[in-house]
């Protein structure tokens, strides 16, 4: 381990308590000397204070993730500094550690640390995972799976609805250093507001009528792994003050409890909702959205990666198929081709069930796109997008080129307008982009 700290004091306390867990520690005051350090020795872990003589921690984290990408670094932040914290979460550290540093917290990190797969083991391992596909959006999508599976920092899904927000949060909890311990996936639309405090937190016996025995919430259960809460979005702003602070002071109290417990968790978010309207609007605390979005992976819908539809659904279908102990049906180029042009307002979820439905309803060896029963194209298109007023879609073009504007613009939006940034985050060259933007009008 290298311990970065310009405190003496400090950095006896953190050697002794590596050295309690059998580890061997360097120590460097600043900067400069853990770069030497870095340069002449290989590490498991770097332990670094925020504040040095000749620079900071997060120049420290730059650099290692520039030099030495194996190599995970938590940060000391001061004391009610969450800023500092994001900050280095987001330039890449693996976790970080408040002032006055609990040897509790620490030791949870170290052994976190140790248990962390290597990248080539996580990349062998995710070769398998379920997020199927080759299209560009879909291999970015499962790159940054990858990566951010690496750290502790929090993470925000987007994506529309049925997109795989919630695969996303598994693999990246089965990826990581916590994927021995639970993974707690909680769909926070879903639970009375009256409970939520008992439901996330606990209560304890007598705290109110019914509490007849003692209960852990969801952040208990949760210990030690990945608390993943769906559709954020619909918590109410009273809720989420009480989820600011325990995310923030990693401690929760239990209803009717006297004192606060620690609990050690990851929280992974998402919401189908765009939370930065949502903020505007006063419906979402903006400190909350700050402090979950450290990271944010973009799931794409189905409609983006249209070359996987193939692939994704022979082999939905062949699962369907095992677990229902039937044959399974060959799709013919017709059913191929059918998916392919079906606009998929539900995304992959959607073409889970209409596969599901057509093992049910069909008797013999192949499937026709007959047998599929898609919804004629423009219900589908008026499911997938909002309508036009005062203009009827009625061929697959139009409703392509509006797809194809709707993206584009939306990328536009996210990248301020950065043409050459809005092409790589749909998958196209600069030139493409530029060709489709003047066929669709949007030079003006």
């Amino acid at each position: 381990m290298l311990v970065v700290d310009d405190e003496e004091d400090i950095r006896e306390l953190l050697v002794m308590t590596l050295t309690r867990m059998g580890l061997d520690a360097d120590c460097a005051e600043n900067v400069a000397q853990a770069r030497r350090l870095l340069s002449e020795n290989a590490y498991q872990l770097c332990l670094t204070d925020m504040r040095l003589p000749d620079g900071d921690g997060l120049e420290l984290v730059r650099y290692i993730g520039e030099q030495c990408r194996d190599l995970p670094v938590a940060v000391i932040t001061a004391h009610g500094s969450m800023e500092n914290a994001v900050l280095a979460l987001k330039a890449g550290a693996f976790d970080y550690v408040p002032k006055p540093v609990s040897l509790e917290q620490l030791r949870a990190l170290v052994k976190s640390v140790l248990k962390l797969p290597s990248r080539e083991a996580s990349r062998t391992e995710s070769a398998g995972r379920r997020l199927l596909g080759e299209s560009q959006a879909i291999c970015q999508a499962r790159a940054m799976i990858e990566k951010v599976a690496r750290s502790q920092a929090p993470v925000y899904i987007s994506g529309e609805s049925g997109s795989g927000k919630e695969l996303a949060a598994r693999l990246i909890h089965e990826l990581g250093a916590r994927r021995e311990h639970p993974f707690i996936a909680v769909n926070c639309g879903a639970i009375p507001e009256n409970l939520m405090e008992s439901e996330f937190f606990g209560y304890r016996k007598g705290a109110f009528t019914g509490a007849d025995t003692d209960r852990d919430g969801f952040f208990q259960a949760a210990h030690g792994g990945t608390l993943f809460l769906d559709e954020v979005a619909d918590l109410p702003l009273a809720m989420q003050v009480k989820l600011l602070r325990a995310i923030q002071e990693k401690r929760v109290r239990k209803v009717g409890a006297p004192a606060e417990d620690a609990v050690d968790v990851r929280i992974i978010s998402a919401t189908h909702q765009n939370l930065k309207e949502r903020v505007a609007a006063g419906l979402f605390r903006q400190d909350l959205f700050y402090r979950l979005d450290v990271i944010e992976l973009r799931m794409p819908s189905l409609r983006e990666c249209r070359e996987d539809i193939p692939l994704l659904a022979e082999h939905t279908l062949a699962r369907l198929a095992s677990e229902a102990g039937l044959p399974a049906p060959r799709l013919t180029q017709s059913a191929l081709k059918a998916l392919g042009e079906y606009p998929f307002p539900g995304n992959v979820r959607e073409l889970e069930n209409i596969l599901e439905r057509t093992l049910a309803l069909t008797s013999g060896s192949e499937v026709i796109a007959e047998d599929l029963h898609l919804a004629p194209l423009s219900e589908a298109v008026g499911e997938a997008m909002p309508a036009v007023e005062g203009k009827c879609e009625t061929s697959l073009q139009d409703f392509l080129d509006r797809v194809e504007k709707q993206a584009i613009l939306e990328a536009l939006q996210k990248t301020r307008f950065n043409r050459t940034a809005a092409a790589k985050l749909l998958g196209v060259t600069f030139r493409s982009l530029r060709y489709r933007m003047e066929r669709l009008g949007l030079n003006e």
